[in-house]
């Protein structure tokens, strides 16, 4: 006998009806852009400043780490080992801090580091941009170190899998290990399996009450390999399953302006709220 997916986990959750908002962080971020958990009692955050900053999840702050010229961070992200990653577009380089110092991993030759990914293999996965000869390009590269492991640029037909532009591409592996991608110039999510070939775009869900076009901003995935899909026009979440199938929308938490987000281990989703600097913790399971 062949058991279903269903029967073999027996701890699958089920959505809720209604999300619910848990707590709220305030975080004094102006304008707030990123979140990731550094475990599940603590997330970093980052803005339109310099600072990079770790609360607890109660908001209290514990501590603030600093861009090395300080830019703003394009996007942050976090290793196993706890270490804070971030990228900087004027620089064109992808830095670690350490003991409150950042220290170079990736400098780019005529590309620009977005967002970034750390993947269930330690690898880095990192969105990125150029403008050569009045043709721009995106592609997503896998690192191991510093060392390039996988470029991920075009599908089989030759053409890009992404809009060429410098525009927002969140990104974040799911658990099945394909790599997902919230392109803002394409206005859809881009999801490609572990080898780089393209498995699905997703444009958004006709609703009778949503009826802006879908802006993708924020992508995370959880323990079921949902992909949840922050819909910066409608205000909402918008989640997927693993094969791009929309299920619910999460609309009904008062998000102003969501923007980044990720899940913790427990699958409660923290979603940035942009002009008010807060960071939403909220249940979406039973």
């Amino acid at each position: 006998r062949v058991f279903t997916a269903k029967e073999l986990n027996t701890s699958v959750r089920e959505l809720l009806d209604k999300a619910e908002v848990l707590n709220t962080i305030k975080t004094g971020h102006s304008y707030l852009r990123s979140v990731t958990c550094l475990n599940d009692e603590h997330i970093w955050t980052s803005g339109e400043t310099a600072d990079m900053k770790c609360f607890n999840i109660q908001g209290v702050l514990q501590k603030t780490n600093q861009t090395k010229f300080g830019e703003r961070p394009r996007n942050i992200a976090v290793d196993f080992d706890g270490t804070v990653l971030y990228s900087d577009e004027t620089q064109k380089t992808v830095y670690k801090v350490k003991n409150g110092k950042a220290e170079e991993i990736i400098t780019l030759q005529g590309w620009k580091p977005a967002e970034l990914c750390v993947t269930s293999s330690s690898d880095l996965l990192v969105t990125m941009y150029s403008h050569r000869d009045d043709y721009a390009q995106s592609k997503v590269v896998r690192y191991s170190g510093s060392t390039v492991k996988q470029t991920i640029q075009f599908d089989d037909e030759g053409q890009p899998l992404y809009s060429g532009n410098g525009l927002l591409k969140y990104i974040s592996e799911n658990r099945n290990l394909d790599i997902c991608v919230a392109d803002l110039g394409a206005r859809a999510v881009v999801v490609v399996n572990q080898a780089g070939k393209l498995r699905f775009r997703y444009s958004g869900h006709p609703s009778t009450n949503k009826t802006k076009q879908f802006k993708p901003f924020g992508i995370t995935t959880d323990s079921h390999s949902r992909i949840l899909a922050v819909d910066w026009n409608n205000k909402c979440i918008q989640i997927l399953d693993a094969d791009g199938q929309f299920l619910c929308y999460i609309d009904n938490c008062g998000l102003s302006y969501p923007y980044g987000m990720c899940v913790d281990s427990n699958d409660n989703l923290f979603v940035c709220e942009y002009n008010k600097g807060d960071v939403k913790k909220i249940k979406y399971m039973k």
